[in-house]
């Protein structure tokens, strides 16, 4: 049996702190196109992808929902490998970085680094940036926030260990000049040399002292490994690295052939990652694809921003065929992306139901209503055919040289184009005419073979994009030759025509995505004034004086739509006024006779010309109503205990 050459890919590890959206999924979805790509080609193709699982971020997160840190990236990574699998890619394996074997090749990783002088131990003192667990210079930063994210830094110092980066950046850049395809784009090379390189590499912080969810330093077990290190490495300790002693599969698959990760990862994966590599003696990958992003109309997906688009959810709704489709054929291959719900419908209806589909569609009908689904092969050629056939054979080519640079969107456009002219094909032969005459019957023949054979090359170049409905058409067509050649087949006996994509109704669709998004709303501004409140303990609980009292007066607060004003007595001889945001949901004369619960001892606070001397306890319910809580078999100054 024939040796097949192997390709090992790889996406960034996806953060076990949140559901990926639908940008976090385009990572996995352009590297499963490229994986069933290389399959195609021949390949013995490994995909390997993940969740990375340590740092403060998730120690917080789970702190947060009071559950511990394991417990919180178990949940994590079950919700991420269900969006992967909801986009139908096969990966070969998911690694997650609380892996047994990976922490234990990660300590070792770091122990040989630190015995061989390539790390050592000093003290941090810098701009640190929690969402990023990164650390900056002053100078780093873009308007005083952390130049990766935005958001803001607090000043943090910590003894810490250290990467050797300036030891290796005469040889990180003679790997540059050496092996010029290791960075695509180009832009993002360039980048990484005049932005980072050239300007003198700093040593990296390598382990952190301020929390303890991460792998430990074996030695020093007031340090735990930074994600540098711990996540960067789960690259060759999937596939079986140690440094005691690598397994077959390391020294058959390592190095990688591609790495797929974000543009803005594209630092840590060409300047910490290789010099990592180098200084553990390992080849280096052969090459870093840096995709752009995919954004929301201008803007980043931010939850805060209340524009995240969720992929599974897209696939639950449109297909998820459909969803494959418009990130491997809409974003670009060296600039932002966009997604909106207008432009996924639109590219939906224009390129999969009416391009695609109904070229299927019909041609498959006229095969089943002309010749009872049976053409062949014809023994002439008119010039139509020929220009059609030239055609097929120029995409073809096309097709090979834009997928082999990962060139998505392009080939993409490229097989959309062919579609779109055997469409044109179909209304330049007119077989509905030619089925009128006798005569014309085998121009007929010849007219629909020509478009089973286009279509069938389309369905074979579309599998690594759409694979699902590639399936589709070649039931339908009648044929499963994956040869990439015009004339391969010579017979076609074609299958029922199935509707491969429904046209989208847009402002049906639009009118209920904005209803869900309005009651979703709605929810999470509900839950947003439920705040939930840290433990206390009985000490604190006992600072708080609760006391019934009875409502003796009350009446609005002029200028305060929202406030009461109550007179209370308190049992203590002296009336107690309160100001009470009630006015929505009572009228004075409701409330007075009623007994109340009163905090009595909270510090005095002037509302609105009111001095207000206490607050009263009431009820948050369902659809947003608040329900005093009424004591009135309680007589008042009753203590509450």
């Amino acid at each position: 049996m024939e040796n097949k050459q192997k390709f090992y890919i790889t996406t960034a590890i996806a953060y076990a702190s949140r559901k990926p959206h639908i940008g976090n999924a385009y990572d996995i979805v352009l590297a499963d196109m490229i994986a069933r790509y290389k399959k195609m080609m021949g390949f013995d193709v490994y995909l390997m992808t993940g969740s990375d699982e340590h740092g403060q971020k998730i120690e917080e997160y789970a702190k947060a929902d009071g559950i511990s840190p394991k417990e919180f990236v178990d949940n994590a990574a079950a919700n991420i490998k269900a969006v992967w699998d909801s986009l139908d890619t096969c990966y070969d394996k998911f690694i997650r970085t609380t892996d047994d074997y990976h922490e234990d090749a990660v300590q070792k990783i770091f122990k040989k680094l630190y015995d061989q002088g390539d790390i050592y131990k000093s003290t941090y003192e810098g701009k640190y940036c929690v969402p990023c667990e990164s650390f900056y210079t002053e100078s780093q930063l873009v308007d005083g926030k952390c130049p990766d994210c935005g958001r803001e830094v607090i000043d943090s110092k910590e003894e810490a260990y250290f990467l050797r980066l300036s030891k290796y950046q005469d040889k990180l850049v003679e790997y540059y000049e050496q092996n010029p395809d290791f960075i695509k784009p180009e832009s993002r090379k360039n980048e990484m040399l005049n932005n980072f390189i050239k300007p003198g590499l700093q040593d990296l912080c390598v382990s952190r002292s301020s929390f303890k969810w991460g792998v430990p330093v074996s030695f020093d077990d007031k340090h735990v490994i930074y994600v540098w290190i711990d996540a960067l490495s789960n690259y060759i300790t999937g596939v079986g690295y140690n440094p005691d002693g690598s397994s077959e599969q390391y020294k058959k698959l390592w190095p990688a052939d591609l790495h797929v990760i974000g543009k803005d990862i594209v630092r840590f994966h060409t300047i910490y990652w290789p010099i990592i590599l180098m200084a553990l003696g390992e080849p280096l990958p052969k090459q870093v694809l840096g995709h752009p992003w995919v954004l929301v109309g201008d803007d980043k997906m931010s939850k805060s921003k209340g524009n995240v688009i969720y992929a599974d959810e897209l696939a639950a709704r449109f297909g998820i065929d459909a969803v494959r489709y418009y990130l491997l054929s809409e974003i670009p291959f060296t600039q932002d992306g966009t997604i909106t719900y207008e432009s996924f419908i639109t590219k939906f209806n224009a390129d999969l139901a009416n391009t695609l589909g109904n070229l299927v569609n019909r041609t498959v009908a006229m095969t089943n209503k002309y010749f009872g689904g049976k053409v062949t092969a014809p023994e002439t050629q008119e010039d139509l055919d020929k220009e059609l056939i030239a055609v097929a054979h120029e995409t073809i080519e096309k097709y090979y040289s834009l997928m082999d640079s990962y060139r998505n969107a392009d080939a993409c456009e490229c097989i959309m184009n062919f579609a779109k002219r055997l469409n044109k094909y179909i209304d330049e032969t007119t077989p509905w005419v030619l089925a009128k005459d006798e005569s014309t019957l085998p121009r007929l023949n010849a007219v629909l073979y020509n478009l089973l054979e286009g279509i069938r090359l389309l369905g074979i170049m579309l599998t690594p994009v759409i694979p699902s409905s590639c399936k589709s058409i070649a039931t339908q067509i009648g044929s499963d030759c994956a040869e990439l050649r015009f004339g391969e087949v010579k017979a076609y006996s074609v299958g029922e025509a199935t509707p491969l994509f429904a046209r989208i109704d847009m402002p049906k669709v639009l009118e209920e995505i904005a209803a869900e998004q309005a009651k979703k709303a709605a929810e999470a501004e509900k839950a947003a004034n439920v705040v939930k409140l840290p433990e206390i303990s009985i000490d604190d609980f006992a600072k708080v004086e609760l006391t019934t009292a009875k409502i003796i007066a009350c009446e609005p607060i002029p200028k305060a739509k929202k406030l009461l004003k109550l007179t209370l007595d308190d049992g203590s001889g002296r009336p107690r006024t309160v100001a009470s945001g009630i006015a929505k949901y009572y009228t004075p004369d409701t409330l007075i006779g009623h007994t109340v619960i009163v905090v009595s001892n909270l510090k005095p606070a002037t509302l609105c010309g009111v001095e207000s001397n206490g607050m009263i306890l009431a009820a948050d319910c369902p659809d947003g109503d608040v329900k005093v809580i009424f004591a009135d078999d309680i007589p008042a100054g009753c203590k509450i205990r």
